[in-house]
This record gives C-alpha cells, structure tokens and sequence, in this order.
C-alpha cells in the first residue's frame, strides 16, 4: 500500500457504490490492494506466461506466513484450499476415522461445517449428532449438552463455528476445547466469520483444526481457503485426497533430466500433503493483498471499530423498537449484528427497501444481518438509521 490505512478510511474501497455496505458477512468489495494485485498477476502471465509462476510461488509463501501470523501459528501448519468448506471436506476425508466414531455439530451452523462431516459418516460409518444451538452467554444448555455427551463416549470430533454465521455469536471456545480433551475428543473451527474481525490464536487456544475463508472479512476474492491442524493431530491424518503435489519432491521429473518420471515417491508427512494440486493464483495474490491492512491496523483494532460502530447502531435499533440477536456479553460478540425484521415485515424485504436507499445488509434464515468491517465509518450510522426510519414508516411502524 502507498499510504498508511486507518479504520473508518475508504479509500480502499473507494469506488463501492453503496452508503454503507454492511455484508462482509457474505462477500466483501474487492479493495483497490486486491485489484492492484490481481491485475500485477495477469499482466505478468500475459507477458511472459508459465516464467511468471516462480514469482508467483514466492508471493504464496508469503501469504502463508501472513495467514500463521494472523492465527498465531508457525507457517508450515498452514495449508491452502479452495475455501473453508473445501478444507473442512479435506479434513473430514482425512481423519483416521473408526467405524462407530461419533461427530457432534451445532444446531443452526451453516451448512459447511455440516456436509462435510455428514459426507464422512456415509463413507466411514460415523454418527453425526446434533447439540443444542448456540445462543448466549447467559444460556449454558450448549456446554452442558457437550458435557453430556462428551462423558457418554465414542465421540472422536466436535465441529463448531468460531462465530455462528446468523446471529454472530462468538462460541465459548475456551471452555470448548477444554471440555473436549478432557474427553478424549478433538476439536475443528469453522474461522470464515471470525478471521479479520475478531482475534483468534490457535497456539493460546490450542486448537486441533482451523479452516478459513478469503472471501468475507479477510476481503479478498472467492474461491481460496486454508487449513490449520495442531502437529500431533497433523501426523496422524491419512492422505485420502492426495495428488500430484502431494508427493516429495513430485515437480521434479519437470525440472531436470530423463529419469525423473516415478510414481513410487513418498505422500509428505506434512499437511501441505492436501496441496495437491494446481491452484488458485488470482486468488492467493488476491488474499495476500487484502491481508496487508488487516495485518498494518491490527485485528483487535478493527474489533475495537467495528464493536463502536455496531454499539451506535444497535442503540438506534432498540430505541426503534427492533429485538437484536446480538450478546449483551461483548465477550461473546463479533462482527455481526442481527435483528429480527419488524411485524407484518421481512427479512427480504426489509434488506430489499435498504438497498434503495444505498444500505447493503443481508439475510440469513430469516433476520437482518448488519456486518461492517474497518473501512465503514461512525458517520454512517445516523445515515443509515435515517434510511431504515424511512423503511420502517413505508411498512406502517
């Protein structure tokens, strides 16, 4: 970046056409970093075609150390994918499952964190199990139904969301992965709705499994994921989706003399093992450009933005009569701020009438979610409640 960057500054995202665009929760704008980068790479493959991929190789190391910094892990832990689904899809065909082997998922997850592990139990005879959906931090029936369950045995992994996708309600984490080992049980994240926004380190949190996603709050473009596992849980994974990358020293019958075409070189014992084949380049430069920022201002600065900023909206919401999902705790809170639409409303056509007045939220299983990230600005929210004012009295509130 040529200038230093500040949160509520949208000069990274200055030809967006909307007010205030609240959906990094969905899809985030592509920035002026991640267009500049995108083009730099097609213009070096327009120029001198495969000779620009070495270049392009050295930039992804780069980003997967940018990735381990973000999370607090060592970049060797770091695996690209597609995206966060694809890397849990991975995982889940990996893990040395038993037949019996019990997976425990949240009610209300998005579907990602779910097929995933449903795929795996038609193909390795598991159980999927559901526990009670997360709710609040006053509201223990989730711990408590772990707990349960936990102690009643057989249950090898629990798949849960750092940040639940609808409401934004951040899991318990601590007392999460606590619980888990105690049993016996490993632990994958689902980070896609958390990573950019709120800060998360695997290493303090001694995680098992992280996937993520460029696409939401790390701003960059869909179509490029990541995986984490802790070493222990790496080591004992089974290389069910391995490809021609997959193998040590497996690009070398390319580079060198006659010879050097076998079949018969050892899968790597590292998780780079799932990298196993061509990849996502505009993507990766993409990721890698959209990270800077994120990683110049700091995440628990932009937390700190972005909770100022969804603290004045929601005391606009209340005074307006509207019931918010988001946590009374701010230790349980995110990026997202989700309220139930107005009576005789909905969801749709509540974001439908926002959009005409140039305010972008979303809709997820039926409630207004509001999702800024740094670029958004504390001026927009009088704005923006101006907006849903001239919304509210079109329904007749």
């Amino acid at each position: 970046m040529s200038l230093p960057i500040a949160c509520g500054d949208k000069r990274l995202i200055s030809r967006l056409e909307a007010k205030a665009y609240l959906n990094y929760a969905a899809i985030a704008p592509a920035t002026e970093p991640v267009s500049r980068a995108v083009h730099e790479l097609l213009g070096d493959y327009a120029r001198i075609g495969n000779l620009a991929l070495g270049k392009w190789l050295a930039r992804r190391e780069t980003l997967r150390g940018q990735l381990a910094a973000l999370i607090g892990a060592r970049a060797e832990l770091v695996a690209f994918a597609t995206s966060a689904t694809s890397a849990l899809g991975g995982l889940a065909l990996c893990l040395p499952w038993q037949p019996g082997d019990t997976v425990l998922v949240a009610e209300g997850e998005f579907p990602g964190n779910v097929s995933p592990w449903q795929n795996a139990a038609a193909l390795f005879s598991l159980s999927v199990e559901f526990l009670p959906k997360l709710r609040s931090i006053d509201d223990d029936e989730f711990l408590t139904a772990l707990e349960t369950r936990l102690r009643a045995g057989r249950v090898r992994l629990v798949a849960l969301s750092a940040v639940q996708f609808q409401t934004g309600i951040r899991a318990p984490l601590e007392a999460v992965v606590r619980l888990c080992h105690a049993a016996g049980a490993e632990l994958a994240v689902d980070a896609i709705q958390a990573l950019g926004v709120v800060p998360l380190n695997v290493t303090e949190l001694d995680l098992d499994y992280l996937a993520g996603g460029a696409h939401k709050w790390l701003m960059a473009l869909e179509g490029t994921g990541f995986l984490y596992a802790k070493p222990a849980c790496s080591q004992r994974l089974v290389p069910r989706t391995a490809g021609w990358l997959s193998h040590e020293e497996g690009v070398r019958f390319l580079f060198e003399g006659p010879g050097m075409l076998r079949y018969d070189r050892p899968i790597k014992t590292e998780l780079q093992f799932m990298e196993g084949t061509s990849a996502n380049g505009v993507g990766y430069a993409a990721l890698e450009a959209a990270l800077e920022p994120i990683l110049q201002l700091g995440v628990p600065a932009i937390q700190a933005h972005v909770s100022g900023y969804l603290d004045e909206l929601e005391a606009g919401l209340l005074a307006r009569g509207l019931v918010s999902l988001r946590p009374r705790d701010p230790a349980r809170r995110s990026g997202i701020l989700s309220f139930e639409p107005p009576s005789g409303s909905t969801a749709a056509g509540v974001v439908a009438a926002l959009r005409e007045h140039g305010v972008h939220a979303s809709m997820p299983d039926g409630v207004v979610r509001m999702a800024p990230h740094f670029p958004n600005s504390r001026a927009e929210v009088p704005e923006l409640l101006s907006a849903l004012d001239a919304v509210l009295s079109k329904i007749g509130r």
